[in-house]
């Protein structure tokens, strides 16, 4: 077959790329090897949400008499609630499907291969085709990392799909990486009754989040019972008698603790899927692991593109969407805008919620900038005292000399659907005064990012 535009992998990139290709009237096909949606949407970010909310609801229910309700007979059911956020993934999955149906889209399921000349080859159950297209989108994504000193065995040691769908709850896990992968299965476990143990070797959990956000969350963890043990690395794991016997070194101290736990989750980051796919054959270039690509995702080879996970830049679901978009756009022959590497927002969905955009105060310092820094206390706010958390903060980072807004790092309740205020303005060169004298209504959680910057013009 002869396609105008052929993706390899269906993820948040892939589909994306695929459903803007044929909307351009380009004859498009999606290669996928296993379910439609990729790894965000059947074993990432779209299934975690899922354990989450029915974490979240099991907290309401034994804290139910802070909001004057009687409720009995509480206990956390996690294989309800895998099943739940399975049937929440595969209806996302089925989204996707329509989708693809909707716009004309192929889908060819097998393992994809690029090969020189424009062609892909698609393996599969039923034998091995070659289709030819004019553009070929790599979108193949990542996989969980596996290191040395944790190897995976998916019972006693395991990575982030198995964390998903774990059949019994156990009474102990060491989670190694406090990134958004780790502390979020932290924090579920925890708050389901698991103690949990979160190894980061950083000096702070949520490495690339602002000092103080990573300390209240920190603090967080810890009311709920957590062990927390930062500058720390997992040296070896010990399975013996069903129970794994993890030693960790504490950098601090400079020495070696011994910790024991059911289950050791390890989330120390992605490794990206370029194995096995013809990249070497072609001629495509890669460098550190990745592939190189222009600000177009065209790769070196003309008429192949790469996106998502297996490009340098963020490994989100929302990135490789604006990278999908531009790199479709620009084959279509349009003019897209870059994608701004510097504006990308960052959440977590711990509790409470973490989100962040641009410089921390500490790496705005860095940079050189004279800085405004304005915070406002959720604990002020009567949205966040009237719900039952009040816990966290707006905090932003303003250049003095042009008043924009350097960064902004939000703690609290529902701040992933804040952070977007703040993404928009530094796309569009809006002042942090503009954003100031804008009304916010009330009450709400997001007139505290007004509130955090009236702050920031009394320094």
């Amino acid at each position: 077959m002869k396609y105008d535009v052929i993706v390899i992998g269906s993820g948040p990139g892939g589909y994306v790329a695929a459903v803007r290709a044929s909307q351009h009237g380009l004859k498009t096909a999606v290669v996928e090897r296993e379910n439609l949606g990729g790894i965000c949407l059947n074993w990432g970010c779209i299934p975690t949400k899922a354990l989450l909310k029915s974490a979240q609801v099991y907290t309401y229910m034994k804290h139910a008499s802070n909001y004057g309700v009687s409720v009995t007979g509480t206990d956390p059911d996690l294989p309800a609630m895998v099943s739940r956020s399975r049937g929440v993934a595969d209806t996302m999955s089925k989204g996707v499907a329509f989708l693809m149906k909707k716009y004309n889209v192929d889908v060819l399921y097998g393992v994809g291969c690029v090969l020189p000349d424009h062609r892909v080859e698609v393996k599969s159950d039923t034998g091995t085709v070659i289709h030819e297209a004019t553009h070929i989108i790599i979108a193949t994504g990542a996989r969980s990392k596996v290191m040395p000193s944790m190897p995976q065995d998916g019972r006693h040691i395991i990575g982030y799909r198995e964390a998903m769908t774990l059949p019994t709850i156990p009474q102990s896990m060491l989670v190694c990486g406090s990134g958004a992968i780790g502390s979020e299965f932290a924090f579920f476990y925890q708050s389901l009754g698991v103690q949990v143990t979160l190894v980061e070797f950083m000096p702070q959990i949520l490495p690339n989040e602002d000092e103080e956000t990573a300390a209240t969350i920190s603090r967080c963890f810890r009311k709920l019972g957590m062990k927390v043990m930062t500058s720390a690395s997992v040296e070896r794991v010990d399975v013996v008698d069903d129970r794994c016997h993890v030693t960790v070194r504490d950098a601090k101290k400079n020495t070696e603790v011994s910790v024991d736990s059911d289950i050791v989750l390890s989330a120390v980051g992605v490794v990206t899927n370029l194995e096995g796919i013809g990249l070497e054959e072609t001629g495509i270039a890669t460098e550190r692991g990745k592939i190189v690509v222009d600000d177009y995702y065209q790769t070196n080879i003309p008429g192949y593109y790469a996106i998502g996970d297996v490009v340098h830049g963020p490994a989100l679901a929302h990135v490789a969407e604006a990278e999908a978009v531009c790199c479709v756009e620009h084959i279509a022959g349009g003019h897209p805008e870059k994608v701004r590497y510097d504006n990308i927002p960052g959440c977590t969905y711990v509790s409470p919620e973490v989100a962040s955009v641009g410089l921390s105060e500490k790496k705005a310092q860095e940079a050189g900038y004279e800085i405004r820094v304005g915070k406002s206390f959720f604990r002020a706010s009567g949205r966040a005292t009237a719900a039952g958390n009040n816990e966290g903060f707006v905090k932003v980072i303003i250049d003095r000399k042009s008043d924009q807004i350097l960064g902004c790092h939000l703690c609290g309740d529902n701040v992933t659907e804040m952070i977007a205020e703040i993404v928009v303005a530094r796309q569009q060169g809006i002042t942090a005064r503009q954003i100031a004298e804008s009304v916010h209504p009330h009450p709400t959680m997001s007139e505290s990012i007004r509130e955090a910057i009236d702050a920031a013009y009394e320094n």
